[in-house]
């Protein structure tokens, strides 16, 4: 588990269900938005997690981030570091 902060946002990285890299806002800044999905615990004891439907055992939230929030979210999300690329744009080729 690691935390990444972001201005006064401090995200839990277990948490990240997705992110939207070169995004832009309805006023065309670009934007990076992170889709945070946390477990729901039951209130009650005897409430289980059985009795509950798949649509409530999470709640999940987008949160945009413009400026250079988003430029550092930009590189920490396409860093191979941090993130393994499928489908990297450009393929190096190697001489043996």
């Amino acid at each position: 588990m690691a935390f990444i902060k972001i201005q006064n946002v401090v995200i839990n990285t277990s948490h990240v269900a997705a992110v939207k890299l070169n995004h832009q806002t309805s006023s065309g800044e670009k934007s990076v938005s992170v889709l945070i999905a946390t477990p729901k615990f039951p209130l009650f004891q005897g409430e289980t997690i059985a009795a509950q439907s798949p649509q409530n055992l999470c709640h999940s939230e987008w949160i945009e981030f413009t400026g250079q929030a988003a430029i550092a979210l930009q590189d920490y999300f396409t860093s191979f570091n941090n993130v393994i690329d499928l489908l990297p744009q450009h393929q190096e080729s190697s001489i043996v």
